[in-house]
């Protein structure tokens, strides 16, 4: 613990103030999912279906080629990130479609 006195040396040295404590900017906030725009994604997702690519890649991970389907997707959207956050997304959407079929039974 360092020792507090008014030498001019030291790491508390210089006039002491008091901390300005700003608000948090904005931007800290990006990426984070809001109600609204979850909802709206969901609604755009059950209104317009799956685009043929993701079509494609749900058809390769049925079949079992989880690699294949990373790379397709690699190819489509550019980014080994993207692409993994995307078949990640075609996976669960696979697992809800067989948890539907499951309930309607």
């Amino acid at each position: 613990m360092a020792v507090i006195h008014n030498m001019v040396f030291g790491m508390n040295k210089g006039h002491k103030v008091t901390k300005n404590v700003q608000k948090k900017k904005h931007s800290y906030r990006r990426g984070t999912l809001s109600k609204k725009t979850k909802f709206v994604r969901e609604l755009v997702r059950e209104v317009s279906g799956f685009a043929p690519y993701e079509r494609r890649c749900m058809e390769l991970l049925r079949i079992g080629k989880d690699k294949r389907a990373l790379r397709f997707c690699k190819k489509r959207l550019g980014c080994h990130v993207r692409a993994k956050r995307k078949r990640e997304e075609m996976q669960g959407a696979i697992q809800a479609q067989r948890k539907a079929a499951a309930a309607q039974k």
